[in-house]
């Protein structure tokens, strides 16, 4: 089994984090490394991890943000602080089904490249959060299912593994925001690589703010929906390679 690396972008999450370590301890029983990545030193995030550090834990490491400030940056530091293996991309604000990451975890060391934590397919849920919100994104993750084929009814989730260096040899044009999570599962479909998901349930945050801005995303979003029924390419997936080698 595969060590798995979590990346945690925050802005002023320090009111979530203690509940979100906590979460996370308890939920996942495979090894694993949390990046938490922040912006700037006075986030209300960094003396909260930091006192978790200084009491022993091990298994945090804060990174600054040197990509430049907001998610997309913040989430491809995380990539650049992790040198190999399954990437995991959790939000501080509690609304990721942590009880699902082993699994995950064991779907990403059977050979695929992008897991899915899926609230749209079978099984999965969706609890609170803004209607249109909702619908946009469950519109658009069915119709790529069913319409061109990509194999999770969720891609603009950001609940993922995704592999380390499949990511890393993509060039990131997302600048915006969490339409990274779209163009991530656009390319990684587009080139060839396997995609799986399975249920999970995503709650809305109780406490904090969001940073989702959906009226300046959208047109991003649209974008990458667009881009999907673009041709498709082949390489090499780590499924393929996995059984090519065997």
């Amino acid at each position: 089994m595969h060590e798995l690396s979590i990346v945690v972008p925050v802005y002023n999450e320090g009111s979530n984090f203690p509940a979100l370590w906590k979460e996370l301890t308890a939920s996942i029983k495979s090894e694993f490394l949390v990046y938490v990545i922040y912006d700037f030193d006075e986030d209300d995030t960094v003396p909260v991890v930091q006192r978790i550090i200084e009491q022993g834990e091990c298994r945090l490491r804060l990174v600054k943000n040197q990509r430049g400030r907001g998610v997309v940056p913040a989430i491809m530091s995380g990539f650049d602080a992790i040198r190999a293996g399954p990437v995991l991309v959790v939000m501080a604000d509690l609304s990721d089904d942590l009880t699902r990451v082993d699994q995950m975890l064991a779907l990403y060391s059977q050979g695929h490249d992008v897991v899915v934590g899926s609230r749209y397919m079978r099984g999965g849920r969706l609890m609170g959060g803004p209607f249109f919100k909702q619908l946009l994104s469950r519109v658009a993750g069915i119709s790529l299912y069913w319409l061109r084929g990509i194999p999770t009814h969720d891609a603009t989730n950001a609940f993922k593994i995704y592999d380390r260096d499949m990511v890393m040899s993509f060039t990131i044009e997302s600048r915006g925001g969490f339409e990274l999570n779209l163009e991530l599962t656009v390319k990684a479909f587009l080139s060839g690589r396997s995609i799986t998901e399975l249920p999970s349930t995503w709650r809305d945050r109780t406490s904090g703010k969001s940073r989702f801005r959906l009226w300046k995303w959208l047109p991003r979003y649209l974008y990458w929906y667009v881009y999907a029924f673009r041709r498709k390419s082949v390489v090499p997936s780590r499924t393929r390679a996995a059984v090519s080698r065997g």
